[in-house]
């Protein structure tokens, strides 16, 4: 608990929201959620508009919002980031990514990271809607599995989306 000048004592939820959490130098590793969309053999693809990956193409989704499940933070990050109305349909892959660049910043011995996520992709359905960027997204795009390739995403990105079309395949037969 904190004290406000006035004196009143403020719960620890209260001056988080106040203070905000920081995605840069986190405290500790942040959850994130995405979402592929595969519609008529096409992959939704959004090209991000802060950091990390700024300006890379990428899975659409975000970070979870406290009290939120997994499946409804997807949800809600589809809506903003594309404009779709999707229902979860599976867990593709859960991993780890840190970016390290700072040498100078240590914590107890080690570098300490500037982003570090935990993220949890989902295959998701559409149900309604057409792509459009929002959020954090400045554009939106469709890819077929061999078209990955010129969007150039992250290794990871791309190991995600072809575990998602195998999935997206065998659900339709």
């Amino acid at each position: 608990m904190s004290r406000e000048a006035s004196g009143a004592v403020r719960p620890l939820w209260e001056q988080s929201e106040q203070m905000g959490t920081s995605r840069e130098y986190p405290e500790r590793p942040i959850v994130g959620i995405g979402g592929i969309v595969i519609y008529e053999d096409r992959a939704v693809l959004i090209r991000r508009g802060g950091e990390p990956l700024r300006g890379e193409w990428s899975i659409p989704g975000g970070t979870l919002e406290l009290g939120e499940t997994l499946e409804e933070g997807v949800v809600r990050e589809l809506l903003e980031e594309t404009g779709l109305t999707v229902r979860v349909a599976g867990m593709v892959e859960i991993f780890e990514r840190i970016f390290t660049e700072d040498p100078a910043r240590y914590v107890k011995g080690k570098i300490r990271p500037r982003y570090h996520f935990v993220i949890v992709d989902y295959l998701c359905e559409r149900l309604s809607g057409e792509p459009r960027a929002g959020g954090d997204a400045v554009d939106v795009a469709w890819a077929r599995e061999d078209e990955l390739e010129q969007f150039h995403l992250t290794e990871t990105a791309l190991r995600v989306l072809h575990k998602a079309f195998a999935m997206y395949r065998a659900r339709r037969t």
